[in-house]
């Protein structure tokens, strides 16, 4: 159970920050750049839900506390040592992946294929899923490079490649099933 009875403690006032097990790192590491843009992309969702409504805002809720999860399994290194933890680590399951896999699926046939790239916008809910899909890419790319020095749990980068993928297709769902969606037209400005 968290509680959260002082929001400062001073104790970062030095350019370091605790980690879940207790260790400190400078706020800049690597692992502190890849949490915390985890928690960017969960307030951009949070954008995203204003526009949302029915069965979209119930998913955006899920992956806003997906999100969580992933934060606390990426502030957790030592992976080798999750037995001996006194409390077991959060850590993203195989179970998060799949579903995103399913709910793409699901949306994917209300769509017709493109045969354009679909620029960001369209509608508001469609432009914010836009800018959760950005973030969530950079997200992926600041955990796959932590991951080449310290361990991640591969079902983390999974998540993120698949969230990813899944703001995509819903930003579509978000453009009237595709219909409104702004289509790249190359060259059109020359």
């Amino acid at each position: 159970m968290v509680v959260l009875n002082r929001i400062y403690t001073r104790t970062g006032d030095a350019g370091e920050t605790a980690l879940g097990d207790g260790s400190r790192v400078a706020k800049h590491s690597a692992r502190v750049a890849a949490y915390g843009t985890v928690d960017e992309l969960n307030s951009v969702a949070g954008l995203a839900r204003l526009h949302a409504e029915g069965e979209m805002d119930v998913s955006l809720a899920r992956i806003q506390n997906d999100l969580f999860d992933l934060g606390a399994d990426l502030c957790r290194p030592n992976m080798d040592r999750d037995a001996e933890a006194e409390y077991p680590p959060l850590r993203v399951a195989a179970a998060q992946v799949e579903r995103l896999e399913r709910e793409i699926d699901a949306m994917n046939t209300r769509l017709q294929p493109l045969r354009s790239f679909v620029l960001p916008g369209g509608s508001a809910l469609s432009a914010h899923l836009h800018m959760c899909r950005t973030v969530c890419r950079r997200a992926e790319r600041l955990t796959v490079e932590l991951a080449t020095t310290e361990g991640v749990n591969e079902s983390a980068i999974r998540y993120l490649n698949r969230l990813s993928d899944w703001f995509f297709v819903a930003s579509r769902i978000a453009n009237d099933d595709g219909r409104a969606d702004v289509l790249w037209v190359p060259g059109a400005n020359r």
